[in-house]
């Protein structure tokens, strides 16, 4: 059996970045740190950091007094800033650059007086707190449909934000629609959207050209994750999604001569390879990475964890 494994696949820049604020954070301030929600989502990932003394909470009325405190890498609404401040919470905010990009680019058009559409899925985490970073109405749409039910006159002043996890291909259509239907409509370039996102999308396409079956690594909840195997499944190829090897049904690849295999933005390359190994329980199997985009982005940490001269002796709410 030959396995095709994706390029790029797992990790993004947001994604690491979050996970090592956290590990720093224990490093620096020792265990426990608490954390608003799954830091990304996946489950491998949080219990490896619950084994080295985080916490992760619902809510920060978790949190006791005077505890680190670190915001997901999906970032959070305003009002849980608040929150944090009104306690004197010390916090760390792991929210992915891009998702920060977001969140100002829709605090800048709603001060210009446009109102705000986001192109994203109904409760997801960074969908819930790009939602609650503007003290204004703010439109929530999926499809094309979901615009032209939008009741809103076609020359109100309006701006549209994308999920990050959402790629070009995806949001493509629903951007052309709000175009279409709104005559003073201003958006980010393309170039705003998330690069990783769109690199193992497209890296996806490539690959279900080469392969028979395709198993995507990563967690039920992981909104990217989900779209790489309905990419499979668009282009013809039985696809499935699985938190790890021990969900893999060896059945879906008996017989097979090509099996790709790639993984979400929040899922380890361990998982890729524990994948890897299940597989040489059907016959032997050949290993072999596609071409593709290199990443080599890297998102800076917060000061209070920088490891250099200088280096701030404790961390501030």
């Amino acid at each position: 059996m030959r396995v095709v494994l994706a390029q790029p696949r797992g990790f993004c820049a947001g994604v690491v970045r979050a996970i090592d604020i956290v590990e720093r954070s224990l490093e620096k301030f020792g265990a426990p740190v608490y954390v608003r929600h799954e830091i990304v989502h996946n489950r491998t990932v949080v219990r490896s950091l619950e084994s080295k003394g985080a916490r992760f909470v619902n809510e920060l009325d978790e949190v006791p007094e005077g505890a680190v405190t670190i915001f997901s890498a999906h970032g959070v609404a305003q009002s849980v800033v608040d929150e944090a401040r009104a306690r004197g919470l010390p916090v760390l905010d792991a929210t992915c650059p891009l998702v920060s990009k977001v969140h100002v680019q829709s605090r800048r058009y709603v001060a210009q007086g446009r109102t705000l559409i986001l192109i994203g899925h109904a409760g997801h985490p960074e969908v819930e707190g790009t939602l609650g970073q503007v003290d204004a109405p703010v439109h929530l749409v999926s499809t094309v449909q979901d615009v032209a039910t939008l009741d809103l006159p076609a020359d109100l002043p309006t701006a549209y934000v994308t999920q990050t996890t959402l790629s070009v291909d995806e949001t493509r259509d629903v951007i052309a629609a709000l175009k279409a239907r709104f005559n003073d409509l201003v958006g980010p370039s393309t170039s705003d959207i998330c690069y990783a996102t769109q690199h193992r999308q497209s890296a996806v396409r490539d690959l279900c050209r080469t392969v028979d079956v395709l198993l995507v690594v990563g967690a039920a909840n992981s909104s990217n994750s989900n779209r790489l195997r309905e990419i499979g499944i668009e282009e013809g190829v039985p696809s499935y999604l699985i938190a790890d090897a021990e969900a893999l049904d060896l059945d879906w690849v008996r017989g097979a001569k090509a099996v790709g295999l790639t993984a979400g933005a929040s899922a380890p390359e361990e998982l890729v390879l524990d994948v890897i190994a299940a597989l040489r329980q059907v016959e032997p199997v050949e290993v072999t990475q596609m071409n593709g985009v290199e990443e080599n982005i890297v998102f800076r940490l917060p000061p209070e964890l920088r490891r250099v001269d200088g280096e701030a002796d404790g961390l501030q709410a």
